[in-house]
């Protein structure tokens, strides 16, 4: 377990070598690069945010190319491709693929051009058809809609609201304009709408248009010129028309998806000179040199200080970083432990003076992991699968390998609490061989079992958690002892063991707590002497020392009494470690459901099949869900009980310049 000790680095190198020094820095991913104080005048800060801007848009414009390839010439992939991690490039390999950047760019806006080429006829299509259902009911009509009559007689093309009889139509008119003589054709008519033509003679056409207005006749919008029939063809030649460009631009995607491999790299590519010009914003330049600051562990520091004086005309400088500085965190851990450095980075790298926990950590986790599972069956199934993708996919991102190998760690301690606890996919061994084979065999626990002895597993549980407790006071005890304070880590740790530790000494002396436990022994009255000695020597140093940044006795007082209250608070931390007992049984119980269900259908063909399909897919529920309950509680153990004793947490993380890329990583000597 370990915080990688870190020294500054300083660069001085000519300008001429800027572009290959920074490409080496980023290829190498280990040097963190820090803003510099410009003081003299000598040195200056170049502007790049044109160029970034630049290498944004193309790098949205080579994303969106590959998500035009995805929607319309998909690429089948096996389901756990996300495992493969990202394909390895040589330098040389880069450069070569980098040269043709300008084309594979030019692809991808003309992908994107024809993915919207598709949107427009797609919206064209939609608009044409809208036309073509208002001019449905109209089809019936052999004139323009336009038509509005002759020299002797004038024509009235339009609608009403409702469904209106022919006859109804004539009582209106007829009793909006009683002198005036009209013909009425219907065109067509639904339960919303009747489409009519009128003709009049044109002397009485303001009587006519008149009398429709008062009955709510109502134009048609925007007619066209042609018949009905006419405009009808013109709108599916036009329909026609824009189905054919999206089928052409489809069919050229299609055939640019070979050049997905190169958008790929492009996105990569753009992303690394982005970020290379974000760097070159950062620098302090002079006309012909640059300075350069930042971060680098001490065990990388002299492999890059060689490197750079050997290729360049570089000056470099390393330093131990001062007490002020905002200096990153790297942990370093054994294959066993590394596995959880990500659950501590998810609470709090270590912060300054802080050991990194990992290592001490990591044998509680899996320890409680197991423990919550206690299953061999399900941590066998766990421990291969997780075994057997680590072992076929060697290429996989860091995050994921560590998550993986994590559980697999997991799987192996939920074997071994299975197999001490007794509990192979709850009782099937047992529920198998009494109902198949007309056997009492059953697999018999190494230790007990807990649905038999849940009190026996209640008091491991408890002491399980006070020894998590208890380490985590001594690490703090560590902490305060290495940095001087031995004074703090005798008020802080050593009082607090006398008090929780004289405590629970105390309380095994009582014959009523250790038969309620379940104990098969009582402390002699000697201990519980010791015991009330030793708490009350802890009690009394707690109330003289826990205000000593005070200078008011009252208050010292004050904040003494209420820093033993706090002796409660271990007293709720040790119940929390009470959810031991509740997810080992939550499992187990459940398990041994499903296979009482199971068994239900006997032992015959029938009821084989019947065992078969409730035990695939009870346990499946039952592994998934109490893997995720264990998962949680594991972490909530480590992140409120064992680091609220010693942890502060706050570091920052270390952020090198590299190549972040998706799609491809480096493959280089360092």
């Amino acid at each position: 377990m370990a915080v990688l000790q870190m020294q500054r680095i300083s660069i001085c190198a000519l300008k001429k070598d800027r572009k290959q020094i920074l490409e080496t820095l980023q290829r190498r991913g280990v040097v963190e690069i820090s803003d510099l104080v410009l003081e003299d005048g000598v040195f200056e800060k170049s502007d790049t945010a044109a160029q970034r801007i630049q290498f944004e848009k193309d790098i949205a414009a080579a994303t969106s190319a590959l998500e035009v390839l995805d929607t319309y010439a998909p690429e089948k992939t096996p389901m756990l491709s996300m495992l493969e991690g990202r394909r390895a490039l040589t330098t040389q390999e880069y450069e070569a693929a980098g040269a043709g950047a300008g084309q594979t760019l030019e692809t991808a806006r003309r992908l994107n051009a024809l993915s919207r080429t598709i949107a427009e006829n797609r919206a064209e299509i939609l608009k044409l058809q809208t036309q073509l259902d208002a001019l449905t009911p109209w089809l019936g009509l052999d004139v323009s809609m336009r038509f509005s009559g002759t020299r002797s007689t004038a024509a009235f093309i339009g609608s009403f609201a409702d469904d209106v009889p022919l006859d109804a139509l004539y009582a209106r008119i007829a009793q909006a304009a009683p002198e005036a003589a009209v013909h009425i054709d219907l065109v067509s008519h639904s339960q919303d709408q009747t489409c009519v033509f009128i003709v009049t003679h044109r002397s009485q056409a303001a009587a006519v248009d008149e009398a429709l207005r008062t009955c709510g006749f109502s134009r048609p919008a925007s007619p066209a010129k042609e018949s009905p029939a006419e405009r009808q063809k013109l709108l599916n030649d036009a329909a026609a028309a824009a189905q054919s460009a999206i089928d052409a631009a489809q069919k050229e995607i299609e055939g640019l998806a070979g050049k997905r491999g190169d958008l790929r790299f492009l996105t990569d590519y753009l992303r690394l000179r982005a970020e290379k010009y974000e760097v070159i914003g950062r620098l302090a330049q002079s006309k012909r040199t640059f300075l350069l600051s930042g971060y680098v562990t001490a065990g990388r520091a002299a492999a890059v200080e060689s490197e750079l004086t050997g290729k360049f005309d570089a000056a470099v400088r390393l330093e131990t970083p001062g007490p002020d500085e905002d200096v990153p965190v790297v942990l370093k851990n054994n294959s066993f432990s590394e596995p959880v450095e990500t659950v501590v980075e998810s609470y709090s790298l270590p912060g300054r003076g802080e050991i990194d926990p990992t290592t001490i950590m990591s044998f509680f986790y899996y320890i409680l992991f197991g423990m919550m599972l206690s299953d061999a069956g399900y941590g066998l199934v766990m421990a291969i699968g997780c075994g057997v993708v680590m072992a076929k996919y060697k290429n996989m991102e860091p995050g994921i390998a560590k998550m993986i190998k994590m559980f697999f760690f997991c799987g192996l301690s939920t074997i071994f609490w299975g197999v001490l606890f007794g509990s192979f996919f709850g009782d099937a061994v047992g529920v198998i061989a009494s109902t198949f084979f007309h056997s009492d065999f059953k697999l018999s626990p190494l230790w007990f079992e807990p649905v038999s002895e849940p009190m026996r597993l209640l008091v491991f549980s408890f002491l399980i958690g006070i020894i998590h407790l208890f380490t985590g006071l001594g690490i703090k005890f560590y902490q305060l002892a290495r940095e001087g304070q031995i004074k703090d880590a005798i008020y802080d740790v050593v009082f607090w063991y006398l008090l929780v530790g004289g405590g629970i000494f105390y309380l095994l002396t009582m014959g009523m707590i250790t038969e309620m436990l379940g104990l098969s022994f009582t402390l002699p009255p000697i201990v519980a002497t010791v015991a009330a000695v030793c708490a009350g020597i802890g009690a009394v140093g707690i109330i003289l020392t826990s205000g000593r940044e005070s200078r008011n006795p009252v208050k010292r007082l004050l904040k003494g009494l209420y820093g033993v209250y706090n002796v409660t608070g271990y007293l709720s931390d040790i119940l929390s470690y009470s959810r031991l007992l509740a997810l080992g049984l939550a499992t187990g119980v459940i398990a041994t459901v499903f296979n009482k269900m199971g068994s239900m259908g006997g032992g015959g063909i029938f009821g084989a099949i019947m065992f078969i399909l409730v035990f695939l897919v009870g346990h499946t529920l039952n592994i998934g869900i109490n893997l995720l309950g264990a998962y949680v509680h594991t972490n909530r153990l480590q992140f409120v009980e064992f680091f609220g004793k010693f942890y502060e947490g706050g570091g920052r993380a270390f952020s090198p310049f590299a190549a972040h890329t998706k799609y491809y990583k480096f493959k280089e000597e360092i």
